[in-house]
């Protein structure tokens, strides 16, 4: 086995490797955060059922649900350049040709979990009892801090279990990212491989840390679920 797999190479690829872990977490952070964000207005817009835009949103969510994330990936990196590369460089002069992949993948991500996690949100949302806000507007309280107060906790305790599975399974697929040259944590070990000619190593590197890691943020987050609903 010594020709294909070495323990002094693993030994000397795995801190080259776990290095780019910052690049993985970069993306997931932002990402998470912006899709978040995006989210909450995915599913309140979805609740309103407003004309026009329920529709518009619909489409948006099928698009997102039923395509491959790195389909997605590839149409925000080659489609956003060419789509708005000239208003970008005529009114704020910046050539997104030049741009770094890992904001295209960043966006992608973004639309991707706007999808997904704002669909979690709306059935988290609509599993709040009615009169539970009822009871907020019984004491004056408005429409949106009745939502804010009352329904916004509860569902965040109903969503998190979801929204736990959800952000491991966005560490696990920055794991694609390295298609679009992003140097990260697989993107390293395969530059490595090609370097050096013994790939097996690095890979077996990244599989320990993308595992390690999972569990890691799972427990994390299983630990938050256990804090909050005691």
């Amino acid at each position: 086995m010594g020709n294909y797999f070495s323990i002094e190479r693993f030994l000397n690829v795995f801190p080259k490797i776990i290095s780019n872990l910052s690049v993985n977490f970069h993306i997931v952070f932002w990402s998470m955060l912006l899709g978040t964000i995006l989210a909450v207005f995915v599913a309140v817009l979805r609740l309103k059922k407003i004309p026009v835009i329920s529709q518009i949103i619909s489409v948006y969510i099928s698009f997102m649900r039923g395509t491959p994330l790195l389909v997605q990936m590839m149409i925000a990196f080659y489609g956003i350049p060419l789509l708005l590369g000239t208003v970008f460089m005529n009114i704020f002069g910046i050539n997104l040709n030049r741009i770094e992949p890992a904001i295209f993948v960043e966006i992608a991500i973004i639309m991707n979990e706007g999808a997904f996690l704002g669909e979690i949100f709306r059935g988290a949302i609509t599993s709040v009892p009615v009169v539970q806000a009822e009871a907020g507007y019984s004491i004056g309280m408005t429409g949106a801090q009745t939502f804010r107060r009352i329904v916004l906790p509860q569902a965040f305790k109903v969503a998190l279990p979801h929204y736990g599975a959800d952000f491991v399974g966005v560490f696990q697929n920055t794991s694609l990212v390295f298609t679009l040259g992003v140097v990260d944590v697989l993107g390293k070990a395969k530059t490595l491989g090609a370097a050096t000619g013994h790939a097996l190593e690095g890979y077996i590197a990244a599989t320990i840390i993308y595992v390690s890691f999972s569990l890691l943020l799972k427990g994390a987050f299983l630990l938050l679920e256990k804090k909050i609903l005691l």
